[in-house]
């Protein structure tokens, strides 16, 4: 009979060990990572119950809320609808957040562990908390001239300060209205998602940063060039093998057919890449190796994670290439993927002396009565490459723009150092087609870099270059 008994407190008291672990576990351990869920409905509701921070560009609202007069207190508005949307994503009852609505949540909500302190003097003095602003490094001008640039063709710009790292506009296209995913009718917001989602290329993908990524093209030779310069095989003034296609058995690399490969058989570094021949770059990397190329891409960035606070899709190099994969890979073909910002951050480092420094799209958290609270430092990315190598290649880089194929971005009485790239898909006669470089060349203001997916030689031609242009053009006027 006592025995019986010892064994019923023995499994009470495990079972109440049990309980009051579990219950110790998501009060104290878990409960950060269950409010910042961001399918968690019950945060929701009690923070559309409070009055969350601004995100800002310029000093300007580009998210807020405001008073709603219903039982959730407030409705989050953005401002303009699309120009944005992909920064700063959407608060919404039913889907949760995204974009810095997600990642900067906490600061947003007046929730973040380093406002503890204003939390409680604020619930002492028996106010409610206030959510805190979230300003960015956006310029709204070069903002507005980005989705311009875009405008009904998919595709992403990024513009970047090469110096800092500072995102001064990042444009995907094509876009959404994150107002209409932020309402509080539920059933209205669900048929706005799905009529969202159900387009053909998904407008919640921000493809500067994410989504399926696209094929580089001929920018990538940029990586060649200085995979090439950084070993003991090359040097400014080699020589290189330019035949119009290399065979591999039963497949053959054709150059490139629209510039003027054909006028050369050996060609300097200089003329490859004014000329964007894709079998001297071959040449190249089949020399060199497919490990030495994959390295010098992961220094620039690829392969790598990152936050901008944004979370950003690494770029993707594939393992153990030779033959024919290598070298269509060392043109930015085959399996090759990557973001348009990975792409700036590649010229940035040209840029900048061969040094990248981490992209950063948040300038300042403010309180609610607008004083600073913190402000991200710049901070070295990656060293990828000397200065002399850096400078060489930006000479270069001036050629494509002054005497090849880069000439639809030239700035009259600037020096542009830039890089044009087409990369062949699936379906014949479509490409996605590349614009990447910075200005002055010898004092570089900004970097930019565009993309357009699933157009036809000419008319990619006709965006990319005057667009880098027409983004230059607005920095330097400032």
């Amino acid at each position: 009979m006592n025995q019986a008994i010892r064994n019923t407190w023995v499994i009470a008291i495990a079972m109440f060990a049990l309980v009051l672990g579990a219950v110790t576990y998501v009060q104290f351990f878990a409960a950060d990572e269950l409010k910042a869920n961001a399918w968690n409905n019950r945060q929701l509701y009690k923070q559309f119950g409070s009055d969350r921070g601004s995100i800002l560009v310029d000093g300007k609202q580009i998210a807020f809320s405001e008073p709603s007069n219903d039982q959730f207190n407030y409705q989050r508005v953005y401002d303009p609808g699309g120009l944005y949307a992909h920064l700063t994503g959407y608060f919404s009852l039913v889907y949760g957040a995204t974009a810095l609505e997600d990642v900067m949540g906490e600061e947003l909500s007046g929730e973040a562990s380093e406002l503890f302190i204003d939390r409680a003097m604020a619930m002492l003095s028996g106010n409610q908390p206030r959510g805190y602003s979230v300003g960015l490094t956006i310029d709204p001008e070069l903002q507005k001239i980005a989705h311009d640039v875009l405008g009904n063709h998919s595709g992403a710009v990024v513009v970047m300060d090469p110096e800092n790292g500072d995102i001064l506009a990042m444009a995907s296209t094509p876009t959404y209205d994150p107002n209409k995913l932020a309402g509080h009718n539920t059933s209205e917001v669900v048929e706005n998602y799905e009529q969202i989602t159900s387009a053909s290329k998904n407008p919640l993908y921000n493809r500067a940063i994410e989504g399926d990524l696209y094929a580089p093209g001929s920018v990538f030779k940029i990586i060649d060039t200085v995979a090439a310069l950084e070993s003991d095989e090359y040097s400014p003034d080699s020589t290189l093998q330019n035949p119009q296609q290399i065979d591999f058995g039963g497949y053959s690399l054709p150059n490139y057919a629209q510039g003027g490969c054909a006028a050369q058989s050996e060609a300097s570094f200089a003329f490859a890449l004014q000329q964007s021949c894709n079998t001297p770059f071959a040449n190249i990397a089949l020399e060199l190796g497919g490990e030495r190329i994959q390295a010098e891409a992961q220094e620039f960035g690829f392969g790598q994670k990152l936050s901008i606070p944004l979370r950003v899709t690494p770029s993707v190099f594939p393992d153990d290439l030779e033959g024919a994969a290598l070298a269509q890979s060392a043109i930015g073909q085959r399996d090759v993927r990557t973001t348009p910002l990975q792409i700036a951050m590649m010229s940035a480092a040209i840029a900048n002396d061969g040094t990248i420094m981490k992209p950063q799209l948040v300038d300042t958290v403010r309180s609610p009565d607008l004083e600073p609270v913190s402000s991200p430092e710049p901070q070295t990315f990656s060293t990828p490459t000397s200065p002399e190598i850096a400078n060489q290649v930006t000479e270069w880089m001036v050629g494509v723009v002054d005497e090849g194929i880069g000439s639809s971005a030239a700035i009259p009485g600037v020096e542009v150092a830039g890089k044009t790239g087409t990369a062949e898909l699936a379906v014949p006669g479509q490409n996605n087609s590349w614009f990447t470089g910075f200005a002055p060349a010898d004092d570089p203001q900004a970097v930019v870099s565009i993309v357009v997916s699933d157009v036809d030689v000419q008319t990619g031609g006709q965006i990319v270059g005057p667009g880098a242009k027409r983004l230059l053009e607005a920095v330097l006027n400032q």
